[in-house]
């Protein structure tokens, strides 16, 4: 795919989800990119705060499937993944579970038990499942917007597993609009619950786009370097139990040239990086109790790479 028509696939997709989504640009724009990179997007914070609109609207966007699973601590991997039914006769038939779609909300992930989170595993990153032995292929464009309610809130909530949140490309907070845009939600109250978004392309258009992202948006080494620095930086930090994966790095890669095509750049700069390096990489590393205490967090200390690691000219 051509640089312009990849840019303008994305620009309509962005539109048609900002005309029903009221403020948090970022946010949206955040998640379109996502989409776009193929990757998967966790977002944080208070129940009734749009997030179920949001992904709604993504998958509107672009023509796609949405399904939904609520997390709860009797969900099983079968209730996700799908399963088979044995007939009398000796047929084996395959029930198919929400994971074959090509957007999946998944509301409040960590109520859901570990052993539930890890079925999500090999979908994320394979984009597979492998069911009594039997693998089946998901359709891309495939996308997992997840919730989590913030521990410091929830009562009955586990412990996402560190592996899954690696997995989720980028993640963000979602909490409430000023009163301005409150008033907005209000006005719109009546078609929240089905979003007049615009089919803008088709999910076969959306996996093109994500197969040329690294052909037609370029990433020199200076700004591929600046990335790995940052990501150092963290993993040696002393405040750091466990820094960023090299998952982490690709994914700064691929979200900074998904930003630098939103932008209309067919190259990326460091500012693409600094933009998405919070919500990709805060999410994927692990503070020392004794630094939380004094008041660190991810978030900060991320801020503090991009600070301190020089920007390549």
């Amino acid at each position: 795919m051509e640089f312009d028509r990849a840019r303008d696939v994305v620009s309509r997709v962005l539109e048609e989800v900002r005309k029903v989504y009221v403020g948090k640009p970022e946010v949206v724009k955040l998640s379109v990119a996502t989409l776009f990179s193929g990757g998967h997007l966790l977002i944080e914070g208070y129940p009734g705060t749009g997030k179920t609109l949001l992904a709604k609207s993504l998958a509107k966007a672009i023509g796609g499937e949405f399904r939904r699973v609520q997390g709860h601590p009797d969900i099983l991997p079968s209730d996700i993944l799908g399963f088979h039914i044995y007939r009398l006769d000796g047929r084996k038939e395959f029930v198919r579970g929400p994971i074959f779609t090509n957007v999946l909300m998944f509301d409040e992930l960590n109520r859901a038990p570990t052993r539930t989170q890890a079925a999500l595993l090999e979908v994320m990153q394979e984009y597979r499942a492998t069911i009594d032995g039997v693998t089946y292929t998901i359709p891309r464009p495939f996308m997992v917007v997840a919730t989590e309610v913030s521990p410091k809130i929830a009562v009955g909530a586990y412990q996402m597993m560190e592996t899954l949140a690696d997995r989720f490309f980028a993640k963000v907070p979602s909490y409430y609009n000023p009163p301005e845009e409150e008033l907005e939600i209000v006005k719109r109250a009546s078609v929240i619950l089905d979003p007049p978004v615009n089919q803008a392309t088709t999910p076969a258009v959306v996996a093109e786009v994500t197969e040329s992202l690294d052909k037609i948006v370029h990433l020199s080494d200076t700004v591929g370097e600046y990335i790995v620095r940052i990501v150092t930086y963290l993993r040696n930090h002393e405040a750091v139990l466990y820094g960023p994966s090299h998952r982490a790095s690709i994914h700064l890669a691929v979200l900074s040239r998904a930003y630098a095509l939103m932008d209309g750049r067919d190259y990326v700069i460091p500012d693409d990086v600094k933009a998405v390096a919070v919500p990709v990489v805060a999410h994927k590393l692990k503070i020392r109790d004794e630094f939380e205490v004094e008041g660190e967090t991810p978030e900060s200390l991320v801020e503090e790479a991009i600070k301190k690691v020089p920007v390549p000219k």
